[in-house]
């Protein structure tokens, strides 16, 4: 696992966008993971700029995204389909037929998480994983105590997420939809890449949780300790309770592979 500290939350999203950019490049048919949330928007927004900018191309990419909510039909505005409609896949050149989101609406949900499972195989699995962190160290909606080898599958959702979501719904938690489907921590630790993008001092001791202490199904993000390719960028705000802080920095100042991203002002 790498961290990377950037000094503002802006520099540290244009990195994560950065970074998938350069997969993209690199492999056109990029399967690429995807992850909603308010830190995602960030993100989002700079790649829509590439593509408009420097024409970054989707064109080939396939997508899937990592949950989404039981009960809710693809076009209700709190639905993660209708997410990443608005904010990425209808600004840039990607066909629909090319993304691939769980069905909240599924009669038979068991069925849908074993099709959610096919189709990543079939396509290879996926190769860039994008993640962000919950409050209480979950990815996806892997919350505490789910299973570290878990795969697709419905889960209740806990007052803490619940709480931190309520901002679509227009604040109100009670409104909430109580249960999703998600991809399970052993899917999500198949990909090839991880990339997490931790943001805010709200984030500071859960990601010194997830990153440097044990690896426990209470944290499931601690799972990714494991992953052979997992870089996590972060903020200075969020890494305010690193102990490797040092360390970290002077990877990114000293290693080739940042090298690019160094004498890049914007990230």
């Amino acid at each position: 696992m790498e961290v990377i500290i950037r000094p503002t939350a802006g520099r540290a999203a244009r990195l994560a966008a950065r970074l998938v950019a350069g997969a993209l490049r690199a492999k056109p048919a990029l399967v690429l993971g995807l992850a909603t949330g308010r830190t995602m928007e960030q993100v989002y927004a700079e790649l829509v700029a590439l593509h408009q900018q420097t024409g970054l191309d989707f064109s080939q990419c396939a997508t899937f995204n990592l949950d989404e909510y039981i009960g809710l039909p693809a076009d209700h505005p709190w639905s993660y389909h209708e997410y990443m409609r608005r904010l990425l896949f209808s600004r840039v050149n990607l066909s629909p037929a090319r993304t691939r989101l769980l069905d909240g609406l599924a009669e038979d949900v068991a069925a849908e998480c074993a099709r959610y499972e096919r189709l990543i195989r079939e396509a290879g699995g996926i190769d860039l994983q994008l993640l962000g962190l919950g409050s209480d160290g979950h990815i996806g909606f892997n919350e505490p105590l789910s299973a570290l080898r878990s795969r697709t599958r419905p889960k209740a959702l806990t007052p803490a997420t619940l709480a931190q979501n309520a901002a679509l719904c227009g604040g109100d938690p009670d409104r909430m939809p109580r249960r999703a489907l998600t991809m399970g921590v052993g899917t999500i630790l198949e990909a090839r890449r991880c990339l997490v993008l931790v943001i805010g001092a709200s984030k500071a001791d859960i990601l010194a949780r997830a990153v440097e202490g044990p690896l426990t199904a209470m944290v499931t993000a601690s799972a990714l300790q494991l992953h052979p390719h997992c870089q996590v960028i972060v903020d200075e705000a969020a890494a305010v309770q690193l102990q490797g802080q040092d360390y970290y920095r002077w990877i990114f100042a000293n290693e080739p592979e940042w090298a690019p991203y160094r004498q890049d002002p914007a990230a």
